[in-house]
């Protein structure tokens, strides 16, 4: 079968590579569709002491079962299926508790948990094998249009759900950044609330179609953006800043425009920062705000975003590649060249 290898820095390659036996546990999909987002880009810009080279990317991936192990119930040939893109263990204490994007047993401390297209083989291929537990029935759902939404459905789907209980009908949320998962952040927070959703994107033509998405206000980045967000909400600031970029500009306008008691929810990995001090003087943050960096989601996030687009409700824009044409797609998405959520289809 055919696989995207990540070789070496800033170098990927597709290889023929054989077919993955799997176990009894195991199920091997016949893949459909594997989404490209900026986090392969920082995978496909690691130094030489990053250790995982070697490995198939992608984190976004569904397609077809292909053969299922003797010990998987529910699942059999030809069920569509989406691949988590968190593979925890299920047993340890953060899991129990519903955190598996905190699992102790697959992750640590400093360290996310499993994740395909990373320390174990992902799905830009032609297959993947998945333990039967990190899979996703999507019913009629289009693989190609369901792909995206194992991290650009579930990220904005846990953000969104950290912050589930400020989001009253007179609150204000701002989302910055309109990209792969900005704009479905706007069509679910449009989905599960009544609160004021204010967008910003440096990108003319994202903020045009923001309305469309669910944003009530849409502006564009720049100098009057935190005066027009302070206007809005009467000089006391938005109640929830979820930020998609990451970038210096970014995070400043973030911390200028939150409210007292707020939330800030940093997604992008942009390299901003802002500096915390424990005093009453020269703090950047109004009192009580609650920062978080958040990662992936839970599988209760997964499976109530696959509702959400089998409602009708989510939707993500894509623009599909070969996955022979995958460097284009890459090139692409590193020169801001695409639309929606870049899709590579094998075969």
């Amino acid at each position: 079968m055919k696989a995207l290898k990540l070789v070496a820095p800033g170098k990927i390659e597709l290889r023929d590579v054989p077919v993955p036996k799997i176990s009894d546990n195991e199920v091997l999909v016949r893949i459909a569709a594997a989404g490209l987002c900026h986090s392969d880009l920082h995978i496909l810009h690691q130094d030489d002491s990053w250790p995982f080279f070697g490995t198939t990317m992608g984190h976004e991936t569904a397609g077809f079962v292909e053969s299922a192990g003797a010990g998987v119930n529910g699942i059999k040939p030809g069920d569509a299926v989406l691949v988590r893109a968190v593979w925890s263990c299920g047993t340890c204490r953060s899991c129990r508790n519903g955190r598996g994007n905190a699992c102790s047993i697959n992750g640590s401390r400093t360290q996310f948990p499993l994740t395909p297209g990373l320390a174990v083989d992902g799905g830009m291929a032609e297959f993947i094998k998945v333990d039967a537990r990190h899979l996703n029935g999507i019913g009629a759902l289009d693989p190609v249009a369901a792909a995206p939404l194992a991290d650009a459905g579930l990220t904005p789907m846990h953000v969104i759900n950290t912050v589930r209980a400020r989001l009253a009908d007179d609150a204000t949320v701002v989302v910055i950044g309109i990209g792969g998962l900005g704009h479905v952040a706007l069509q679910i927070l449009a989905a599960v609330s009544n609160s004021q959703i204010i967008a910003i994107d440096a990108d003319a033509t994202r903020v045009n179609h923001a309305t469309s998405y669910g944003a009530d206000l849409a502006l564009l980045a720049g100098e009057d953006a935190a005066t027009r967000i302070l206007a809005e909400t009467d000089g006391f600031g938005a109640d929830i800043v979820i930020d998609f970029v990451g970038v210096q500009p970014t995070i400043d306008l973030a911390r200028q425009i939150v409210a007292p008691e707020g939330a800030i929810r940093i997604v992008g990995l942009g390299g901003g920062s802002f500096p915390f001090n424990a005093s009453l003087e020269g703090e950047v943050l109004p009192w009580g705000v609650n920062v978080q960096r958040p990662y992936g989601g839970t599988e209760v996030d997964q499976t109530e975003v696959l509702q959400l687009a089998d409602d009708g409700k989510v939707a993500v824009q894509t623009d599909t590649y070969p996955l022979a044409d995958a460097q284009r797609a890459f090139d692409d998405l590193a020169n801001g060249k695409l639309k929606g959520r870049a899709v590579l289809i094998p075969g």
